[in-house]
């Protein structure tokens, strides 16, 4: 059944079909091979939207238009460009560090991509950045959005493990920097090596003159994690707080927000978020099947037999995840295997922080490479662009993100150090 879904849904993307029409058919299929009942898949397709974090979703993509329409991105734009913008390659940079920013608010690398792409994918291309290279960035950068706090896949860890989500909240700040970092090096190369990015500077603001401008559009990340840490509310809780923030600032502040532009920002929202379920819903399907089929758990049980040191048990781990992240849901994979992970790595000495850090950081790699990259679908939406062409300039992106993995993997220090000095006796 797994054998026939992977080569039908593969023989319908070399058809052109839609990525998540193909998910869909390929899973139809793996039901009609199982002979099982077809009401199987609209329950499955209930099933995999029937999530409480999922709520986060629409109000996390709202309050990143809301921020767009609102004035309030902008500013976190012109703050990180007055930092980083300076330098050859500087708009690319303040991409990144932009998202960095944002994710501390959205908690959601798909609202990251919408709301900061919105702004920087078009700049990047006026400024002579292919736009295949614009997208691609955009979706890396933004999957920093579920490793820098709040994010949901820890909660989901945490809560399938047993785990401390304060813990691993302050584990993802060093590793969240880190990737960023490690993709601002990256593009500043990429801009030398193509002669980029040399007039990136021009129109840039001083520091202080930038942050007086952007001063309550950074206090929205104060708000946002202070709340979530102080236990005021929580990250599904904290997207409406955000988006409320969004329309007080947006509207009677900065007066950037007219009725109109909020109708539009409510219908842009709906429809945004309405292809990023169809994704999920489809995937649900797929990931449902292949967990029937017992594939992850026997990956997992394998994986334990088959190592016999904590280095090539991580490795192992690492390159079975980032295979299952290809395929399966991010939050699907994580409430699966970590129940079954986590006692084999405990064995190998793995703490459970740092092992929930590895798992996250690797299996958000799954948000940006195909079949179910969800980053890739709303960066080309926002790009107008299809997926293909978004392949080749991707590449490099991911393998920086793969390096950074392996130094989060074998340097617990990395992830632990800051969460040993908060939550020290």
């Amino acid at each position: 059944m797994s054998q026939l879904m992977i080569v039908s849904m593969l023989i319908f993307f070399g058809l052109s079909v839609p990525v998540a029409v193909s998910i869909g058919l390929a899973s139809l299929a793996g039901v009609g091979a199982a002979g099982l009942p077809w009401l199987v898949v609209a329950q499955q397709l209930f099933a995999a939207l029937d999530k409480y974090p999922l709520v986060a979703i629409p109000f996390f993509i709202l309050a990143g238009n809301l921020m767009e329409a609102g004035g309030i991105s902008e500013r976190m734009v012109e703050f990180a460009k007055s930092v980083v913008g300076g330098i050859q390659g500087g708009l690319a940079c303040t991409c990144v560090l932009t998202c960095m920013i944002f994710a501390a608010v959205a908690g959601s690398s798909v609202a990251t991509t919408f709301a900061v792409g919105a702004i920087l994918i078009p700049a990047m291309i006026r400024h002579g950045y292919p736009a295949p290279f614009a997208a691609s960035l955009q979706a890396s950068a933004a999957e920093l959005g579920v490793i820098i706090p709040p994010s949901i896949p820890m909660i989901l860890f945490a809560v399938s493990t047993d785990t401390s989500t304060g813990e691993l909240f302050i584990a993802g700040v060093m590793p969240g920097i880190l990737i960023g970092v490690a993709l601002m090096f990256y593009v500043w190369l990429y801009a030398k090596r193509n002669n980029l990015g040399k007039r990136d500077g021009e129109g840039r603001l001083p520091l202080w003159p930038a942050f007086k401008n952007a001063w309550l559009a950074l206090l929205m990340p104060v708000i946002i994690l202070g709340g979530i840490y102080g236990g005021v509310f929580t990250p599904t809780e904290a997207s409406v707080v955000a988006v409320m923030y969004a329309v007080v600032v947006g509207k009677f502040i900065y007066r950037r927000l007219s009725f109109k532009q909020l109708s539009d920002t409510l219908h842009k929202s709906v429809v945004s978020t309405a292809v990023i379920m169809f994704v999920i819903a489809n995937a649900g399907i797929f990931s449902f099947l292949l967990n029937r089929a017992g594939i992850p758990d026997a990956l997992g049980v394998w994986l334990a037999q088959i190592f016999d040191t904590k280095f090539t048990f991580l490795m192992g781990v690492n390159a079975a995840l980032f295979i299952i992240g290809m395929f399966i849901e991010t939050s699907a994979s994580i409430v699966v295997l970590a129940p079954l992970l986590l006692p084999v790595a405990l064995k190998f000495g793995v703490e459970p922080v740092h092992f929930g850090i590895i798992m996250v950081v690797n299996l958000a790699l799954g948000m940006i490479t195909p079949p179910f990259g969800v980053n890739l679908f709303a960066a080309c939406a926002v790009a107008k662009l299809p997926l293909e062409r978004l392949i080749k300039p991707l590449i490099p992106f991911v393998g920086v993100v793969i390096v950074c993995l392996m130094i989060i993997t074998y340097w617990p220090g990395l992830s632990l150090g800051l969460r040993d000095l908060v939550y020290a006796k």
